[in-house]
C-alpha cells in the first residue's frame, strides 16, 4: 500500500468519501518534517490491522489546495486529518509520530485492535526481538532513519555486510515504551543478536573499534 498524491479538489473530495478510514497529510515541500510524516504513513500502511481495515493514505500540498486547507483550518504543516464517509473524525497537528500512530490504529476497527491486544506485551516483544537473528529497534527505517543515532548505527551495520531487520519504534508506542522496561535499556536504538540485547550506539561503536563487532553479530 502506498501514499496517494492528492493534487486537485475533486481528487480530495473523492478520496475522503470512503467509508473506510482515509488519512490525509497536509504537507509542504519546504517543510522537512513533512517528509518524516509521509514516511510514518507509509509504515503505518503496512500494519496488518490497517491493511485489513481497507484504510488509505494520501498527501496533499496545503498551499496548492489552499481552499481545502482553509476549510479544515489547516494553518501549519504537517497536519494529518482522519476522515470517514467524508467527515473529519480526528486530527494531529505537527509531526507527532506517536499520536498519528495511535489515532490511525484506533480508527482502523475495534475488532482488530482488541484481537491484537489479547497477546500479552511481553510475548509481542519476544516475537519481535526474535524475528531475525540480528534485530535493530530504531527511530525510523533502514532507508529513512529519523535520528542521528539511528542513522549512524545503520551505517555501521551496513558496513559489516551483515543481514539484519529493523523495527520503527515510532510506529508503535506500546513497543516503544515496553521494550525500555523489558530490556532495562532506556534509549534507542537497541540492537539484539539471537534474542539477546547487545546495546545501543555507544556499545556498537566500542565493538567496532575493538574489532569484535562482526564476531558479535555472527555469534
Amino acid at each position: 500500500m502506498s501514499v496517494t498524491n492528492i493534487d486537485t479538489v475533486d481528487n480530495f473530495v473523492n478520496f475522503i468519501r470512503s467509508p473506510s478510514l482515509a488519512v490525509v497529510h497536509f504537507s509542504a515541500e519546504w517543510a522537512e518534517q513533512c517528509i518524516q510524516v509521509t514516511d510514518i504513513l507509509k509504515e503505518l500502511s503496512k500494519l496488518p490491522e490497517v491493511q485489513s481495515s481497507g484504510s488509505k493514505f494520501g498527501v496533499c500540498d496545503a498551499e496548492n489546495l489552499s481552499e481545502i486547507s482553509l476549510q479544515y483550518k489547516v494553518d501549519s504543516v504537517p497536519t494529518v486529518i482522519l476522515f470517514k464517509n467524508g467527515s473529519a473524525v480526528d486530527r494531529v497537528d505537527g509531526a507527532d509520530a506517536a499520536q498519528i500512530t495511535s489515532k490511525v490504529r484506533s480508527q482502523c476497527g475495534a475488532k482488530d485492535l482488541n484481537n491484537a491486544s489479547q497477546q500479552p506485551l511481553e510475548e509481542r516483544l519476544k516475537a519481535l526481538i526474535n524475528k531475525h537473528n540480528i534485530m535493530l529497534f530504531m527511530k525510523g527505517t533502514r532507508d529513512s532513519p529519523r535520528c542521528g543515532f539511528s542513522k549512524t548505527i545503520i551505517q555501521i551495520l551496513n558496513g559489516t555486510g551483515a543481514q539484519y531487520d529493523t523495527f520503527d519504534i515510532l510506529t508503535d508506542e506500546e513497543v516503544r515504551q515496553g521494550l525500555k522496561t523489558y530490556s532495562d535499556w532506556p534509549t534507542y536504538p537497541q540492537l539484539y543478536v539471537k534474542g539477546e540485547l547487545i546495546g545501543g550506539l555507544d556499545i556498537i561503536k566500542e565493538l567496532q573499534e575493538s574489532g569484535d563487532l562482526e564476531s558479535t553479530l555472527n555469534a
